[in-house]
């Protein structure tokens, strides 16, 4: 118990710069962009109309809103890759900064998942756009969205912390994750419905996959109108904190060795 409230302290000494580094990431994402910050809302509209125009017609059957079915995932989805992407970088990226002063180290994996979060939520946006179109019902349970997002953060700040302290030693991983995402994405129904796979393999995606919870819990709320069941919800939570105490197992591990491989 000392020892996380050690850890929480030095947080909050840091926050100061954890805002400034998050700031940073935000404002380098759209510097000289003339729409800025609304590409947030676009980016995923984009996105969603083309495959929509593609897969609509395969697996739209069966599919209760197809665009707002297919986007609530893609937006959940987009964040986990985004967020643990950038999050791998981030100690490397960092490195010349690591070497002059003393920094906690994590701090520049947290930035770029928190500011990935912001983003993320900017992009809800286009969510909203969408059910509007469509007519979708706006419901009580959207105020339980930011649960869904806490969950998600746990999770990716995990697999942050891991892929950035793994990607300082073996720098190929940053090719074994770029083909793993690809691989993730497609076994996590995103714009198929989950009864379509073999039964062998909803078992493993149930199971296994810990980003089916995040996406369904995120429909129940925009798409079904209801509380994702107890299965979702609380092996949504035991997804993030298994992932996040890995990761900052590994992480804390590793960190003092980190300056001789930058």
């Amino acid at each position: 118990m000392n020892l996380m409230i050690e850890r929480f302290g030095t947080l909050f000494r840091y926050k100061d710069l954890l805002r400034e580094l998050v700031v940073r990431d935000l404002k380098l994402k759209y510097r000289r962009s003339f729409l800025g910050y609304l590409w947030s809302i676009l980016n995923p509209l984009l996105i969603m109309l083309v495959m929509v125009a593609v897969f609509s017609h395969m697996f739209r059957a069966g599919i209760e809103n197809f665009p707002v079915y297919l986007l609530s995932g893609q937006a959940v989805f987009d964040f986990i890759r985004n967020s643990t992407t950038m999050a791998m970088y981030s100690v490397l990226d960092n490195g010349a900064l690591i070497k002059k002063i003393y920094v906690p180290k994590y701090i520049f994996t947290l930035s770029k998942i928190t500011s990935t979060m912001v983003d993320f939520v900017f992009s809800l946006g286009a969510l909203v756009l969408v059910m509007i179109v469509t007519r979708s019902a706006f419901t009580p349970y959207l105020l339980a969205t930011p649960i869904l997002v806490i969950q998600v953060y746990i999770f990716a700040c995990g697999m942050g912390f891991f892929l950035s302290a793994a990607n300082v030693f073996f720098r190929d991983i940053q090719y074994i994750y770029g083909a793993f995402l690809v691989a993730w994405q497609y076994i996590t129904p995103l714009f198929y419905p989950l009864d379509l796979l073999p039964q062998w393999l909803q078992t493993i995606v149930v199971w296994v996959n810990p980003a089916w919870y995040y996406v369904e819990h995120f429909r129940d709320l925009v798409l079904y109108g209801c509380f994702p069941t107890m299965r979702v919800f609380v092996g949504g939570w035991i997804w993030a904190f298994i992932m996040l105490a890995l990761g900052l197992f590994v992480f804390k591990k590793t960190q003092d060795k980190f300056i001789l491989y930058l």
